[in-house]
């Protein structure tokens, strides 16, 4: 099968950690043969270099921008002419190349941007076109959770029985996370106590308004944001830029609570991670976070910046119990990217019978 490793190259986000997990499923089953392809001009050399050694890897020197304009107008060029042949070739970020042969597998990790599009970059417009047709073109759509998969049968009308929910999983090493030492906390300088944003700066994250939550109310620590930007700081907010999964895993475990004020999530997995390593969790109450949290974080109202600040304020104050931490870390051990791969590969049979 043909795996869209695009996601792996550069800073990773959360589709590039999900990609990266996932890849390294499928390169330690022995039923799947598994190689990778790059659709970018920047850097698919290095596409080699970020995989399992089991999987082999295709890097292509074609604009993506090209071939989704032309993948939006016709069903050309096929990816076998990009990539050899396939059983399968599985879209792991929502743009399903046509195929001659190949059962059609694409990820759709959530739909905020269809009530959204002026909100996606320049270079992105013709995503919502391009999910659109990639969902009709799939034999099989995955999606992380049940709340995208009920958006997607409902938004992009897919029949239910095409739509596979492949949960997203949590790597071993957060559940033995450990605050920061010493060294990392004056590298990063961060504060003896401090709240935790994990994510990027787009307008569906919320965080403008985390910003004035945290403002109004000073009797809270200062609050440290993990993502694009360079890194900066003053006397209440610290920026660190992208940081290590090594780094990153402390900085959360060293965390008085991690906040997602989303508008809109298709998954939210620093919820889970942080839950993996007994941080309290405050999060908008969104479908697929309280799917995810499972009952195990503080929900807000989407946009309602006095019950932010409020529900900071609760969960910094507020001492976990023992029984609360171990059902917390209980619940993120329920999801392992090794049940996301199974799920996956069924959805890879469905779709090569199809």
């Amino acid at each position: 099968m043909l795996l869209d490793g695009t996601p792996l190259l550069g800073h990773r986000t959360g589709i590039g950690r999900y990609t990266a997990a996932l890849a390294e499923e499928l390169a330690s089953t022995p039923e799947v043969d598994v190689r990778a392809v790059a659709f970018t001009i920047r850097g698919w050399r290095e596409l080699r270099s970020v995989l399992p050694h089991e999987v082999r890897a295709r890097g292509l020197p074609a604009s993506a921008r090209l071939l989704r304009r032309c993948w939006l107008r016709a069903a050309f060029p096929p990816v076998e002419f990009l990539a050899g042949l396939a059983d399968v070739v599985h879209a792991t970020n929502f743009v399903l190349p046509p195929a001659l042969r190949a059962g059609g597998v694409v990820t759709v990790h959530d739909l905020a941007f269809l009530d959204a599009p002026d909100e996606l970059p320049a270079q992105e417009r013709e995503l919502p076109a391009l999910v659109r047709r990639s969902a009709k073109r799939a034999a099989v759509v995955c999606t992380p959770t049940r709340a995208v998969a009920d958006v997607v049968v409902d938004r992009l009308g897919v029949p239910e029985d095409r739509v596979v929910v492949t949960p997203l999983g949590v790597d071993p090493a957060w559940f033995a996370a450990r605050p920061p030492a010493e060294p990392l906390r004056r590298r990063l300088g961060l504060p003896h106590e401090y709240l935790l944003y994990v994510g990027d700066n787009g307008p569906r994250k919320g965080l403008p308004n985390l910003l004035r939550a945290h403002a109004a109310a000073p009797e809270l620590p200062p609050l440290v944001l993990v993502g694009p930007g360079q890194p900066s700081r003053d006397e209440r907010v610290l920026r660190t830029g992208y940081l290590s999964d090594v780094d990153l895993r402390s900085v959360v475990a060293g965390a008085a609570a991690l906040v997602l004020p989303s508008r809109d999530e298709g998954f939210g997995l620093p919820v889970l991670e942080a839950l993996a390593c007994h941080v309290t969790v405050v999060c908008s109450d969104v479908p697929a976070l309280r799917e995810v949290a499972g009952g195990h974080a503080i929900h807000v109202p989407v946009g309602d910046v006095d019950a932010l600040s409020a529900a900071l304020v609760r969960g910094v104050e507020t001492e976990p119990s023992f029984q609360d931490k171990a059902a917390r870390r209980s619940h993120a051990a329920e999801f392992t990217w090794l049940r996301c791969a199974e799920t996956t590969i069924a959805a890879y049979r469905r779709a090569a019978a199809r």
